[in-house]
């Protein structure tokens, strides 16, 4: 309390000291400029100046004019000015000297209001009316598409989706969807809209997409949702000090042990190295996180300057990975025990094979997860495996051989010898790996249809669907066996079909199904239903052979029928992904194929349905 009566002491005396300076005004102005401009000199202004002592005149220029300085008087005479007066408790309120010199530079600013609130001049602030990455010209959704929705549906539906569906291009679409420029639905704010579509986006493993979609929201509009499916994004990018721009405003208050780590390791980056280290450390002290998460922190934190000491990251007793530790360990180029390394779930796996800091070798090993899901796309595929081949990969290991293998099948001269460079990237064995097929979607298009390469159609024509090269499959229509599977690809994939398929060639492809549970000839009944590529009467005959039910009998079911029956896009795609959640096919049933894939070709993404209903048929 001394020392707070001290400071305001302090005050009041320098507040006394300047109401008696300015008792006595002194000019610093050179002599000549005291008095205030002349007027413009005229003819008639020439008064002669006053003699000087002893009768001599002082010399004068031609057409000088003297002007006598102002008398001063009472209205020029500056008035003293009152003392502050501060009040008792705003001196309470002031920190004392031991406080103040232990602030830093970024507590001192936010103590004195001086702390920026955004990282965005507010001419440059960008509208929320409005939020995302790909307009409607672009191929996103209409902007409008959800706005007069209610907002507990649409939220229900996103916070339920967990991101993992059994389709690739179920995963594709939605991916699509969420990055949309669009309006908010009705009663929901718009800051809170794009947080639920960035945490779904996370689910999915599309941390590239969610981050592009948080940076779309300047930082001075973030909300705490917002914040988390950011650092979530950053994080899952390796890209730790993205998120500097938020903690460095202090508009956000703390949003856990992770935060407070990144304001640390942001302010290490901004010039406080000594500060942040001092805040990690205080932070392990009381036990706020992990040894091993402060460990990385801190360590991360002095690749920002020279450190005064070396920070050893023991893995010790760390039984799982996280994504912050596995974030922090690969931005600093940190191994993972081995134990924990082999025992990766595939959700960290796919991560690998987006993050930039990795080697083309070890990006390509985790390479067809990814593709399988639908995070790499083909071009992607060719590109990593392309630059394998560029830097001299060895050709023993699994991606160097996959990329000679690839090489192989662009430039052989026979389709024969392009078609055993394929086979050889997928491996051997009925079970193809439809990551793989994703790599060779481009080569297996350059193979020449012949009826002698008709037992191969199958797979050739899947994996130029995995990249929607579906007039290239068209290709083999005259080639391959009705009622066989290429065949039934080909009549799902079709962009030309018209009218309806000839029942008996389902029928053919009915009795030769050995799928399980007859699971493929179920779903390609219900995709050429959802169609309109079987005439009612072949639906109700072969619904009841199967025993299927494609009338909507299920809360779900009705709701993606109404939005299709109102055309809105927007609401059709996301309840198309809320039904397509699983692990494998085996999760979908043939009925719910049905309600997709008709709700999608009625409200105009007929490509996105022919793709589904193909894949299901090609993966079953």
């Amino acid at each position: 309390m001394r020392k707070r009566v001290f400071i305001g002491g302090a005050a009041l005396a320098l507040a006394s000291g300047l109401a008696v300076a300015q008792d006595a005004p002194r000019s610093i102005l050179p002599p000549g400029f005291q008095s205030p401009p002349s007027p413009a000199p005229t003819a008639t202004a020439t008064a002669a100046p006053a003699p000087a002592p002893g009768g001599e005149e002082p010399p004068r220029r031609s057409g000088e004019i003297v002007q006598p300085l102002p008398e001063p008087t009472a209205r020029s005479t500056p008035r003293p000015v009152a003392p502050v007066q501060i009040p008792p408790d705003v001196l309470q309120s002031l920190p004392t000297l031991q406080q103040l010199e232990g602030l830093s530079t970024s507590e001192l600013d936010e103590l004195l209001g001086l702390k920026p609130r955004s990282d965005i001049p507010p001419a440059a602030r960008r509208s929320t009316a409005r939020i995302g990455v790909v307009g409607a010209d672009l191929g996103g959704l209409p902007s409008e598409t959800l706005a007069r929705q209610p907002a507990p549906l649409v939220r229900a539906v996103l916070q339920g989706n967990g991101g993992r569906y059994v389709s690739r291009w179920g995963h594709i679409v939605m991916r699509r969807a969420l990055v949309s420029r669009l309006a908010a639905p009705s009663g929901m704010d718009p800051v809170e809209f794009a947080a639920l579509r960035a945490a779904l986006l996370n689910r999915m493993g599309e941390f590239q997409a969610s981050r592009s979609l948080v940076q779309a929201v300047d930082t001075a509009d973030w909300n705490g949702a917002l914040a988390g499916a950011a650092v979530a994004a950053y994080l899952g990018t390796a890209d730790v000090l993205g998120v500097c721009p938020a903690t460095n405003t202090g508009r956000l208050q703390s949003a856990g042990s992770e935060w407070n780590m990144l304001s640390a390791i942001c302010s290490a980056y901004a010039g406080e190295a000594t500060r942040a280290q001092a805040d990690l450390e205080r932070m392990r002290r009381r036990g706020d996180a992990e040894r091993i998460d402060i460990l990385l922190a801190q360590r991360y934190a002095a690749t920002a300057g020279v450190a005064r000491r070396a920070f050893n990251v023991e893995w010790n007793n760390v039984g799982e990975v996280t994504p912050w530790r596995f974030a922090l360990a690969n931005a600093l180029s940190e191994p993972l025990p081995q134990e924990l390394a082999a025992n990766l779930p595939p959700a960290y796996r796919r991560m690998l094979a987006t993050m930039p800091m990795l080697s083309a070798s070890e990006r390509a090993a985790a390479a067809p997860l990814a593709a399988e899901v639908g995070i790499l796309s083909a071009d992607a595929m060719v590109d990593l495996y392309s630059q394998l081949y560029a830097d001299g990969e060895d050709r023993n290991t699994v991606p160097g051989t996959a990329a000679a293998n690839l090489r192989t099948a662009y430039i052989a001269p026979s389709p024969a010898a392009r078609l055993a460079a394929i086979r050889q990237i997928w491996g051997e064995g009925d079970a193809t790996d439809h990551g793989l097929q994703v790599l060779t979607a481009y080569a297996a298009a350059r193979v020449t249809p012949a009826e002698e390469l008709a037992d191969d159609a199958a797979p050739l024509i899947a994996s130029m669907l995995t990249a929607g090269l579906d007039r290239n499959a068209l290709r083999w229509q005259g080639v391959v066996a009705e009622g066989s599977r290429a065949w039934a690809l080909i009549a799902l994939a079709s962009p030309t079909a018209s009218g309806t398929v000839r029942t008996g060639a389902v029928d053919d492809f009915l009795g030769d199904d050995d799928s399980t549970q007859g699971r493929a000839g179920a779903f390609l009944v219900a995709g050429l239903a959802g169609l309109g590529r079987l005439d009612q009467g072949a639906v109700s005959q072969f619904s009841e052979n199967l025993r299927l039910d494609f009338r909507p009998h299920t809360r779900w079911a009705q709701l993606i029928s109404q939005a299709a029956a109102a055309d809105n896009k927007g609401l059709v795609t996301l309840l198309a992904g809320l039904g397509m959640q699983g692990d494998g096919w085996e999760r979908m049933t043939a009925r719910q194929l049905y309600q997709i894939v008709s709700a999608l070709n009625r409200v105009g993404m007929s490509a996105e349905a022919r793709l589904i209903a193909a894949e299901a048929v090609a993966r079953a």
